[in-house]
Formats: C-alpha cells, structure tokens, sequence
C-alpha cells in the first residue's frame, strides 16, 4: 500500500473513534455521573420529655444523734458501727454511782417527809378533837393544822426529788428510743463526756431515701409530677419507684450542685443503707423533631441538616438549634417544620443544589 493510503486509513479511524466517544456524552460533551443515594426521613415535630440519669446512695430518711442527758464517765458500749438495734437496747452506760447516792438521799427525804407528816396529822387530829370539846385555843388549833400543811407540802416535795433522782439515774442508760442501724460512733468506753453530747447515731428504719447531688440547671426542666426510676448498680433487676420530697434551698459551694432527696416507701431489701443507685426521671416535655445523629451537619460552626426538596430532589442546608444531645438522637429545638424532608446519611457528599436519588422515601 501506498504512503498517502495509509495515512487516509489512520485518519478515518481516528474520525470513527471520536464519533464513538461523542455518541457517549451528554449534550453539553461531559459524562453524567450517577445521583448521589441518601437515607432520609420527614420531620416530624412531637412533644418531647428528655430523660435524666444520675447516680446517688441510699440513706435513711431520719437519721439522729444520740446521747447522755447528763454528764459522767463510760463505763460500758454494747454497740458498734453497721449494728442493728431495737427500741429498748442498751447502748452505752455511764458510771452511776454519783447518781445511786442521790437516790439513796432522796429516798431517806421521802422517808423522814413521811415520819413528820404522821406526826402532824396526830397533831392535828387531837386539837380538832379538843377544839370541838372547848378544851384548846384556836391558836394552838391553828398551828396544828398549819404544821399538818407544810408536812404534806414537804413530802410532796420530796416525793419529787425521789422522782428526779430516779431520773437521773435512769439517763446514766442510753437507749436507742427507736430501731435502726448504727451509722457512726464518737465516743468510746473510759471517757467523760458532757451533757448532749452526741454518742452514737442512728439510721432509723423505715423508709429510704435516694439521695443525688443534682447540678442547679436541671430544676429548670422538672416536671410537677417528680417521679423517678431508681435501680441499684450492683443489680440492675432491684429496682424501686420513688418520688422526690426534699430539694436543698441552697447551692454547696465546694461541688456547685443542690442535693435532691428522692423517697422510696418501698424500699427492696437489697437497696441498703451507702448502697449506690442510679435515678432516672423525665424532664419537662417540650415540642421538638428527634434526629438521628447521622442527620447532624454544620454552617460556620453551628448546627445544620440537609433538606430535601421534594419536587426537585435537589438539597440545601438549613441552620437549627440544637436543644440536646443524646446517645444515639439530637432533639432540634427549632428550624425544622414537620414534613421536612430531611438527610440522615450520606451528608458528607453534599453540596446546594446537589441532585439526588433516595435510597428510601419517606413515608407520605
């Protein structure tokens, strides 16, 4: 073949190649890449009540400090920390022998009383009977009758120091007054305590309370019916419904937190006392679209998601406000209305205006 031939040749197939190429294209001579799929779902605005978790410990609702009315020496503890004890126990005595001698010296009072009073009533007796004869003055009678007074007068008094020394003598004995269990001790056997000063204390039994160091901006958010879910970490199945009763006026400086008292009058006999449990409330309800996180883009910094143009089934972002952030949901405070269309996966691909194909379509 000859050499302009050959090249007749070349430049056909070159010709036929391009036409082949162009027969490809679009229009506009540029391939058409395929759609991006996406996952979306309609918004839907609903009332929302955020759930709260915290974790706290189980102690009693009364819990007291017990001690001597009077002051002496410890001669005897019977009880220890952890302790059970009921209402008549003995917990603790003090040396009484200061106490015995001024019962032994009220009871000789009491006696010597008694011994006058006799005497005066016999007095009295007798000038009665000789007064009613004519055989007396009324001075001498009324002197028997004021004796005959002042020896009840001083028997009853002294009735009423026998009685305070047996007082005493009892508060040389400290008994609990109540049963519970013995939380703490400040004082041991050999020393001198004064008067109210606190010996033991004591977890009454009874009903519980969880108690949770709660931060202040919470209260914002409950709800009049304060119910909780409370569970012992230790055994997620003992679980107990409570309700909260005492909410502390005051901030603690030291944690920034106020502490909340959460009754239980039920209290399983698992959720001891210094057992640590979880409670669980639900906030104040507010109107709201809940998203999964999937759903979560930005603009400058701040919150976004893609919304889907139905008809055109192009994408634009719109800004949103953010009211929480939850394990595996954001609730949208504002900026979505319901029937929003609204991307939940693919979101990094975007762009505005992109066009794009829905891997699922949302329900009508």
């Amino acid at each position: 073949m000859r050499k302009g031939a050959s090249f007749a040749v070349a430049a056909t197939g070159a010709a036929l190649l391009s036409a082949a190429l162009l027969g490809c294209s679009g229009n506009d001579g540029q391939s058409q890449a395929p759609l991006a799929r996406v996952d979306v779902v309609t918004a839907n605005v609903v009332d929302f009540a955020p759930r709260v978790t915290l974790t706290g410990t189980i102690q009693a609702q009364v819990q007291n400090d017990l001690s001597f009315r009077l002051s002496g020496k410890i001669i005897e503890r019977n009880v220890d920390i952890g302790d059970h004890v009921t209402a008549d126990q003995v917990l603790a005595r003090l040396d009484p022998r200061t106490q015995e001698a001024d019962l032994e010296s009220a009871k000789a009072g009491v006696q010597s009383a008694e011994a006058q009073l006799k005497q005066a009533i016999a007095t009295y007796q007798r000038q009665k009977a000789l007064i009613d004869s004519g055989f007396t003055t009324r001075t001498s009678f009324d002197q028997a009758e004021q004796s005959l007074r002042t020896a009840q007068a001083q028997l009853d008094s002294a009735n009423n120091q026998l009685t305070s020394a047996q007082n005493q003598l009892s508060y040389t004995i400290l008994r609990t007054g109540e049963s519970g269990v013995i939380t703490a001790r400040f004082a041991e056997v050999g020393q001198v305590v004064e008067q109210a000063r606190a010996i033991f204390s004591i977890a009454k039994d009874g009903p519980r309370d969880a108690v949770f160091d709660v931060y202040e901006a919470i209260f914002a958010q409950v709800p009049d019916d304060a119910k909780a879910e409370i569970t012992l970490v230790s055994d997620p199945k003992v679980a107990a419904e409570g309700t909260v009763r005492e909410i502390a006026p005051a901030v603690d400086t030291n944690t920034g937190t106020v502490r909340v008292k959460v009754g239980i009058p039920q209290t399983p006999p698992a959720m001891t006392l210094g057992a640590v449990v979880t409670g669980s409330g639900n906030l104040k309800s507010s109107r709201a679209v809940v998203l999964p996180w999937g759903a979560l883009f930005e603009i400058d910094g701040k919150p976004a998601v893609w919304i889907v143009d139905p008809r055109s089934r192009t994408v634009s972002l719109r800004p949103i406000v953010i009211d929480a952030y939850l394990k595996d949901r954001i609730i949208v405070a504002s900026g979505l209305n319901t029937g929003d269309v609204v991307v939940t996966a693919g979101v990094q691909y975007l762009r505005p205006q992109q066009q794009v194909a829905l891997a699922n379509e949302p329900p009508q």
